[in-house]
Formats: C-alpha cells, sequence, structure tokens
C-alpha cells in the first residue's frame, strides 16, 4: 500500500544517486550527507544520474520502504533548488507532478 501523502515532507538528494543502494546505505546517505534523522517519517528522494530512476526512502512503523520507479521512456523532472534552506524541499503536489 502507498502511505504517502500531503501531510509528509520531501526533501530531494542533489546528487545524482547510485540506484543499487538500498535499505543499508541510503538511510546513511541521509544522515551523513542531507543531515536528516532517516527515522523521522520525512520522505526522501534519489535520482539517478540519467534522471530515469527515482526511489523514495521512508520510515514507517518497524522499518524502512523503498518506492522504487524506472520510466521506459523520458525523464524525471528536478525541481527548483531554494537557496534559503539549502536544499530541494517538495510539496506532496510537487512530488506527484513530477512522478
Amino acid at each position: 500500500m502507498f502511505s504517502l501523502g500531503e501531510t509528509d515532507k520531501y526533501y530531494l538528494y542533489s546528487s545524482a544517486c547510485d540506484m543499487r543502494k538500498g535499505f543499508d546505505t541510503l538511510p546513511g546517505i541521509v544522515a551523513s550527507v542531507m543531515r536528516h534523522d532517516p527515522a523521522s517519517g520525512e520522505v526522501f528522494i534519489f535520482l539517478s544520474r540519467s534522471r530515469r530512476t527515482l526511489k523514495l526512502l521512508h520510515w514507517e512503523s518497524g522499518g524502512y520502504v523503498i518506492y522504487h520507479k524506472r520510466l521506459e521512456k523520458g525523464q524525471f523532472s528536478r525541481p527548483h533548488y531554494d537557496e534559503k534552506t539549502g536544499c530541494y524541499r517538495l510539496k506532496w503536489v510537487e512530488l506527484v507532478m513530477m512522478t
């Protein structure tokens, strides 16, 4: 079941991500590079270099969930960078439009 919605906070990792990374390494990127708590319940978005593959990392009660989508053609659009906060923060509607 897809349990994400408007009330969640979404953060995009600013670099291209190796899509072989998973449950053991993505939380490390969130903690060390993005400076967030990966178990906070926030949603972290990772894009491949080609922007054809996207992963969402989310902590739900009991463990992490990874949503993974690969486009057969085209690319995911990258949202605008917010210089005030120093990150890409998205709203639910922006994530839906992006995917």
